[in-house]
């Protein structure tokens, strides 16, 4: 089976750019369709959504299926939520609000098993049920699993250096909104502040060639000049409520105006 943590390493080591997609809802037919429309990964929303373990299970299933990486945000960096998705076998894992290097470590560790880290053993589907063997399983599970650290608060941009420092960090992916929230200028994210951190965040990752790069929707045009122009490593833009309230508004505006024209 097709490794799509261990290709998101390969391809952004070669300097190749990665379009990922946001999952709010708990219909798995509904990730399932956004990797058909084109996405390469999928960011499913453990944090802001009302999935359940057996939800999140299911749209990790559909993704892949469907030919597309599965990547899972937890609601927060702690072992009892993290170890259960874990199992799921999705091809990484996003941790929210990582503002130190303790915290940062923290979740490597335990997304990492023994002796580097203290991940409990436990996988089932993460070995595909049992059809690898312990030692082909954890001869690559370092491999495929993309670990990923949020930086969205200004605690995290001030103490990004000794972040970065920590071993085991695959990819940093920045949350506009929240950090915006943590400098008193929620939602203005193209403020002068704003962009000073999302630079510097770019700035430092690239110097320790940690890929990063933004989680954001597509409507704000000028917002997504100024991250292409920062050129990230990869994206997560767009989700499917977003999508069908951009189509459901247009659709019923363009109906309505032939509708007084005729």
């Amino acid at each position: 089976m097709k490794s799509y943590g261990s290709e998101w390493k390969r391809r952004l080591k070669a300097g190749e750019f990665i379009l990922g997609g946001h999952v709010f809802l708990c219909n798995a037919a509904i990730a399932e369709a956004m990797a058909c429309f084109g996405y390469e990964y999928l960011w499913i929303d453990g944090e802001h959504s009302a999935y359940d373990k057996g939800d999140i299970l299911a749209h990790i299933t559909a993704v892949n299926g469907a030919g597309a990486g599965a990547i899972v945000r937890v609601t927060a960096n702690e072992p009892a939520l993290i170890k259960p998705v874990l199992e799921m076998g999705p091809d990484g894992i996003i941790v929210p609000m990582v503002n130190s290097a303790e915290e940062a470590a923290a979740f490597v560790s335990v997304c990492t098993y023994p002796p580097k880290g203290t991940r409990g053993f436990g996988p089932r589907r993460a070995s595909r049920y049992g059809v690898l063997s312990d030692k082909e399983y954890l001869g690559s599970v370092d491999e495929s699993l993309i670990k990923i650290i949020q930086i969205e608060h200004k605690k995290g941009v001030e103490n990004i250096d000794s972040i970065l420092d920590v071993p085991g960090i695959d990819s940093v992916v920045v949350g506009p909104y929240d950090l915006s929230g943590s400098m008193n200028i929620l939602g203005q994210l193209l403020h002068p502040d704003m962009i000073a951190a999302c630079r510097h965040i770019v700035e430092r990752c690239k110097a320790r060639c940690i890929p990063c790069g933004p989680s954001m929707g597509p409507g704000n045009e000028d917002l997504l000049r100024f991250w292409l122009d920062l050129k990230p490593d990869f994206m997560f833009c767009g989700d499917e409520l977003g999508f069908v309230k951009t189509g459901t508004e247009s659709t019923i505006k363009k109906i309505k105006e032939m509708k007084v024209i005729g």
